[in-house]
């Protein structure tokens, strides 16, 4: 009976040994299935992530390489307008300063100083010749002697500014009234 009942237990040992085993083996089949489960959607969700990673990447890249471009772009602009601006520079002087605008510039001087030079001989008071020459000639008067037009005075005027020889100013007693005199006249001691 004791061999017997040990034998029994034994095999029933057994049995429930290999009962507990399939229990076990299909509990990790449940957990590992519950689990897949569970994790999938966040699995699912990391795919998605790394595929819009991806993406913000590559249009990362795209832009990235869009501003390189612009940036080479917008240097080439700045350096074509810099050497347009250059050259405007470069033919907008010799534009204005023809053989026979300098013609018209050097005739007003001679003028100027001619008009003094009569005044000086015909010896008229030393006030007449202050006058004259804190007042000089307007553009009017000198359209009318020169022959010219006093638009063109005008055109001569913004070029003889830069010449040290004459002084463009407004006349000292009619308004609205530009003139021209001999820079030397504005000296102290003339």
């Amino acid at each position: 009976m004791n061999a017997s009942y040990i034998v029994t237990l034994e095999t029933e040992n057994y049995r429930l040994r290999a009962e507990n085993e399939e229990l076990k083996s299909q509990l990790r089949d449940i957990i590992k299935e519950a689990v897949q489960e569970a994790i999938q959607p966040a699995l699912d969700r990391i795919d998605t992530l790394e595929a819009i990673v991806t993406s913000q990447d590559e249009k990362l890249a795209a832009l990235e390489s869009i501003q390189e471009t612009q940036a080479e772009n917008q240097l080439i602009q700045l350096r074509l307008i810099n050497d347009l601006r250059q050259a405007t520079k470069k033919e907008a002087i010799p534009s204005e300063t023809t053989q026979k605008t300098q013609d018209h510039i050097t005739e007003i001087a001679h003028i100027l100083g001619a008009t003094e030079t009569r005044l000086i001989e015909r010896q008229v008071p030393r006030s007449a010749l202050t006058r004259y020459r804190s007042e000089g000639l307007t553009f009017s008067e000198l359209a009318r002697v020169m022959g010219l037009t006093v638009d063109r005075i005008r055109q001569l005027s913004r070029i003889a500014a830069t010449d040290q020889r004459f002084n463009i100013c407004w006349h000292p007693r009619k308004k609205n009234t530009k003139i021209f005199k001999l820079r030397r006249w504005d000296a102290p001691g003339l």
